[in-house]
């Protein structure tokens, strides 16, 4: 589930344990902000500017100001306590580069599948990859500013999500919020285990 590593600056810790954990969803939903928001490193993103070939490829209705696209992922890293670690990747949210998901799960705890209201359905194909899978996720909920609010419930009756699932409600712009989704999805992929 994890790898030995040693970090640098930092002795040797014969039981030492990197988890890594995935950030999903659809395009813009914030899998970018979320991981730059806990990383206690500066998190790598790799972003490009949007150009004129994504017209009529990529959906950015919705985000319409958005000017930038993760096109490999985004990585951030959070100690937990000496010897432990929690690695965060951020996978890119258009189909074009869903190629890349199976390498970046091997190895993965789990994942948080990130959920914008005003376009739920843009979730439904990471919800469909970790299924599959059987990968442990749980849904975030990204409350946007003058987005609907609902009810954990409801949305996970809109995903067609089992009881089992959690699904948490964040703005992942705030800290603890992240940090709340975080330490659910891992309580429950190792209630799971």
């Amino acid at each position: 589930m994890g790898y030995a590593v040693s970090e640098p600056g930092t002795a040797a810790v014969s039981s030492a344990l990197a988890i890594k954990i995935l950030i999903a969803g659809g395009f813009g939903v914030g899998k970018t902000t979320m991981v730059g928001t806990i990383s206690e490193i500066r998190p790598l993103h790799t972003e490009e500017l949007l150009s004129d070939r994504g017209i009529g490829v990529d959906d950015t209705s919705g985000v319409e100001s958005k000017t930038t696209t993760t096109v490999a992922l985004d990585f951030g890293r959070i100690t937990i306590r000496d010897g432990l670690w929690l690695y965060l990747f951020g996978t890119p949210g258009q189909d074009r580069f869903w190629f890349m998901w199976d390498e970046l799960t091997l190895g993965a705890l789990g994942a948080v599948v990130l959920a914008d209201t005003r376009r739920l359905q843009d979730c439904f194909p990471a919800v469909d990859y970790f299924e599959q899978r059987g990968i442990p996720f749980v849904v975030g909920v990204n409350c946007f500013d003058g987005a609907r609010r609902y009810e954990p419930a409801k949305v996970r009756r809109a995903l067609g999500l089992g009881e089992h699932i959690p699904v948490v409600m964040c703005d992942v712009r705030r800290r603890v919020s992240v940090k709340e989704v975080l330490t659910t999805l891992v309580t429950y992929a190792v209630e799971r285990a």
